[in-house]
């Protein structure tokens, strides 16, 4: 699906826009299986939607970006789709490093990167090093991640410290807990996407979209392009999010 032409025709307000995106990529397999090729294929088209969306972020300003690429549920996989997985994200860090550079974004990997192949690790270490100093945009792949592994770790880190004498247990409130999760440091998805049709959120950052806008889109991950970007940006721009408040509150500036 194309239709760059019909992108930009109704200009989009930078307070209206978010500064996190987080989207699960889903229909890959699915839009591969519908062409009669094998569900590899479809994670070598998805690709593309993620360069595309990546640049879709720069240019709207957006400030991270989070993708769920693997979950730690996708281990229940077949081998030769985890394998082919595994070497086509080396092959992206190795194919996309200078596009990175060039572009000012950050890599970060979040999740329990220790059970892939020593080569991706290192792969993924060196690339995380590399881009540290970028800062126009904070591109997160969770792989190997679950929310609730997230918020186990996260649970872990405080009792160790609380066992520790470096923290009182009665001082573990939910910004000290936001700052034990894999991404502590930046903010919360206001805009959670997800493509392929299904209504779920799949143990992806469960904390940390308490708040976060919904958005799902039928379109598979190969098809979602810059046109089906905007129309969620359009989408989220078009919401009151208030946060526990009253529509009346909001528009009152309270």
């Amino acid at each position: 699906m194309s239709g760059d032409a019909d992108v930009g025709e109704i200009p989009l307000v930078a307070g209206q826009l978010p500064a996190h995106v987080a989207i699960i990529m889903d229909g890959n397999g699915r839009w591969a299986e519908a062409r009669g090729q094998a569900r590899h294929a479809g994670h070598k088209a998805g690709v593309a939607s993620v360069r595309s969306t990546i640049e879709e972020c720069i240019r709207h300003e957006v400030r991270v970006l989070t993708l769920f690429a693997f979950s730690s549920e996708n281990w229940r996989r077949p081998k030769s789709e985890v394998a082919l997985l595994m070497d086509l994200f080396v092959a992206a860090l190795q194919r996309e490093f200078k596009r990175m550079q060039s572009n000012h974004i950050q890599l970060r990997v979040i999740g329990d990167i220790g059970a892939f192949p020593e080569k991706l690790q290192k792969r993924i270490r060196s690339t995380e090093n590399a881009t540290r100093a970028n800062e126009r945009l904070v591109l997160q792949i969770a792989a190997n991640y679950g929310g609730r592994w997230d918020i186990v770790q996260a649970a872990r880190r405080l009792a160790s410290a609380a066992r520790n004498g470096d923290l009182r247990p009665e001082d573990i409130d939910e910004k000290v807990f936001a700052r034990a999760t894999s991404i502590s440091d930046l903010p919360d998805p206001d805009l959670f996407i997800r493509t392929g049709g299904d209504h779920r959120i799949s143990n992806f950052l469960l904390w940390h979209s308490a708040y976060s806008e919904l958005y799902f889109t039928p379109v598979l991950w190969p098809d979602f392009d810059a046109v089906e970007f905007r129309r969620a940006l359009e989408d989220y721009a078009g919401r009151q999010r208030r946060f526990g408040r009253t529509g009346a509150q909001v528009e009152a500036g309270d």
